[in-house]
């Protein structure tokens, strides 16, 4: 790409533009149908770019999906954060924010769900470093909440965390795909029994 402005942009900003308009249609496409059935002309046609076009922006429907996953976890662990944040200063308290933040955020909008807990998961194997990531930093963030304090049981809190995650993965999931999906206020107080059971005394 040269220099040369066109219709007002540069060339780095044509290209963040069309990056931008590739990961706006995948936030759709990779939610509905989902990530193996949408192919990079499903792309193209949705973000009004050529093929050629795309391949300037992405290596391929992967990196795509790495970043639009990436994405939404980085915007929800802002969330969680702040939401923590504005908490009263206990255990429990807190533990309760996060959850709340964290599912009430998420299911605000379905396609960041099904991007998170699903379809990362239906890209196959080449988003297990993405997943590994996303699962550590919410792992951290937990231990962060527990750390040195004296409600917390005395066992493995990295573990715990872990165990913690899963449950939250799987209600998520139970969410995106039951016909007749539980209220966002079931999956939380769910959420939080399991928590309490396991962090406090």
């Amino acid at each position: 790409m040269n220099g040369r402005s066109y219709r007002g942009m540069s060339a780095e900003e044509r290209l963040t533009e069309r990056r931008e308009r590739l990961i706006s249609a995948a936030y759709t496409l990779y939610s509905d149908p989902g990530f193996p059935e949408t192919t990079i002309e499903k792309l193209c046609a949705a973000a009004r770019i050529s093929n050629r076009a795309f391949y300037e922006c992405f290596s391929g429907r992967t990196e795509l999906m790495q970043v639009v996953h990436d994405r939404c976890v980085h915007e929800t662990l802002l969330s969680v954060a702040k939401s923590v944040k504005q908490a009263p200063d206990t255990l429990l308290d807190r533990v309760e924010a996060g959850i709340t933040g964290y599912i009430d955020f998420v299911t605000e909008d379905r396609r960041r769900a099904r991007i998170m807990h699903l379809e990362v998961r239906r890209a196959g194997d080449c988003l297990i470093t993405s997943r590994q990531q996303a699962v550590k930093a919410f792992t951290d963030m937990i231990e962060t909440i527990v750390a040195d304090r004296p409600e917390a049981v005395r066992i493995n809190r990295h573990l715990l965390a872990l165990g913690m995650i899963g449950a939250l993965q799987e209600l998520l999931i139970e969410w995106v795909l039951a016909d007749d999906p539980p209220d966002t206020d079931r999956l939380i107080s769910t959420a939080v029994h399991i928590f309490h059971r396991s962090f406090a005394t």
